[in-house]
């Protein structure tokens, strides 16, 4: 019984050390990251702006279609990690921007923008992504810190690679 009072108070002064380390994090970031592709720009931006042509090449993204949204806003529900959310369409600026929002509720434990730029390079068409994010939970910011920022970004970076199809490595550029 000793043994398991221990294990627990251990445990829980790991949790209290996380939670106080997460807590002098800051709960905004910045995180980017870009790959080039061999497409001209307009085909890879219809790809920007839907969503569900990465459904099969994303592992993350199991389910992406538009919403109907008040307002005649443009939204996309998205299965993503197997969490449902819906990403909002905040602008638009064809064939080289499109700024996207998690519709995040008042206690969601994470939520931001990811901005798209695109540009046209000798070798296609160069895409960036700019998370500009926050974490709620100082548990999760501890996590992020730890496994980092780009995680998702890359991931969804490569996907592109998958759907085109070409090796890419996402490059880091900013957070």
């Amino acid at each position: 019984m000793g043994f398991l009072i221990r294990v627990a108070l251990g445990i829980a002064v790991i949790v209290g050390v996380a939670a106080a380390w997460g807590s002098s994090l800051p709960r905004e970031h910045v995180a980017a990251s870009r790959i080039v592709l061999a497409q001209p720009i307009e085909q890879v931006f219809a790809v920007v702006r839907n969503p569900a042509a990465l459904v099969g090449t994303w592992g993350d993204l199991s389910h992406a279609e538009r919403a109907a949204v008040a307002g005649g806003r443009e939204a996309w529900d998205q299965v993503i990690g197997g969490d449902p959310m819906r990403i909002l369409v905040t602008s638009v600026r064809p064939p080289t921007q499109m700024v996207t929002t998690i519709d995040a509720a008042p206690d969601a434990v994470f939520g931001g923008t990811w901005t798209y730029q695109l540009r046209q390079v000798p070798e296609g068409t160069e895409v960036t992504i700019t998370e500009n994010g926050w974490i709620e939970s100082p548990l999760f910011r501890v996590m992020s810190r730890v496994f980092g920022h780009h995680g998702t970004l890359e991931g969804y970076l490569r996907a592109w690679g998958e759907h085109f199809p070409q090796g890419v490595r996402p490059e880091r550029v900013g957070g």
